[in-house]
């Protein structure tokens, strides 16, 4: 493994992941929520945006922790990455965590990306693009629908899938890293 990708939806624990791979295996990073959420919560061009990713994941060893399936990047990243790791717990342990970690980093004042923090509204509004507790609820199907067409229609059959549905399949996968 010298070149992963980390997929999954907000609260399924790419971060976590894509860190402790970074760190077991000295790979370096990339956050694809700090590349495209500039300050104040506006986003990068996506042709920037593409740009910016492409000369990441262009270089031998890395880890890319993100999807951005609509804006043509999971494809860049996964053209070039030998493994994807899809993060895909169930429903309830997603929304757990989104929970936990919106509630956390509102109390916290805790800052995400370019000085952003987590928005009141994420708790306010009933709008899923205002709200990532509703857009994570609204998302979880659809999502693990496109990520199981898009693993499973052959393009990426060079590419080790890497499915982790429960807590002790991660745990064993980080504890296989490093031996």
């Amino acid at each position: 493994m010298k070149r992963v990708s980390v997929i999954g939806i907000s609260g399924s624990g790419k971060s976590t992941l894509a860190r402790a791979i970074s760190d077991r295996l000295g790979l370096p990073l990339l956050e694809l929520d700090g590349v495209f959420n500039l300050a104040g919560w506006e986003t990068k061009p996506v042709d920037e945006f593409r740009s910016e990713v492409s000369a990441f994941v262009a270089g031998g060893r890395w880890v890319v922790d993100g999807n951005y399936v609509n804006q043509g990047v999971a494809e860049l990243v996964w053209s070039r990455a030998d493994t994807v790791v899809w993060l895909d717990p169930p429903k309830w342990a997603v929304m757990s965590r989104v929970i936990r970690r919106t509630l956390r980093r509102l109390v916290s004042r805790e800052e995400l990306w370019n000085g952003n923090r987590e928005p009141w509204t994420n708790i306010t509004s009933t709008k899923p693009e205002k709200n990532i507790m509703v857009w994570t609820w609204k998302q979880f199907s659809p999502v693990r629908r496109t990520y199981e067409a898009m693993l499973g229609d052959g393009t990426w059959s060079r590419v080790q899938v890497v499915r982790l549905q429960r807590n002790r399949e991660v745990r064993s996968f980080i504890e296989a890293l490093a031996a």
